[in-house]
């Protein structure tokens, strides 16, 4: 379910947890039964080609990595460093700060 409002977007990054990396910032309110996703970049991090550009990344690495998270309601913002920043490393750093928001599903429980 993807966040439209800016109500939707106001209340998790007031009540979520934010993690900062170098090239985007994940805000996570953890919810039960809940499965909510957003993207944004703003006019910082260039004009709407490179704004868009950028919200596609975002939302190709999310959609590769949804299956492993919590559930809970997801904001990822653009920073100006993302459209210089490769795609292996914009996917370790969505990895890193998963891991640090604590969002990440436990995969012990499939392995043993």
């Amino acid at each position: 379910m993807i966040l439209k409002t800016n109500g939707e977007f106001q209340f998790v990054y007031r009540r979520g947890k934010s993690v900062h990396s170098r090239s985007l910032v994940l805000f996570y309110l953890p919810q039960k039964g809940v499965r909510k996703y957003g993207f944004t970049a703003s006019k910082k991090v260039g004009n709407a080609v490179v704004r868009n550009r950028s919200k596609r990344r975002l939302r190709a690495i999310f959609a590769e990595e949804c299956h492993r998270l919590e559930d809970g309601s997801y904001v990822l913002v653009a920073k100006e460093a993302l459209a210089s920043t490769s795609y292996e490393q914009l996917k370790s750093d969505f990895i890193k700060i998963l891991k640090h928001a604590g969002s990440i599903k436990d995969d012990q429980k499939s392995s043993s």
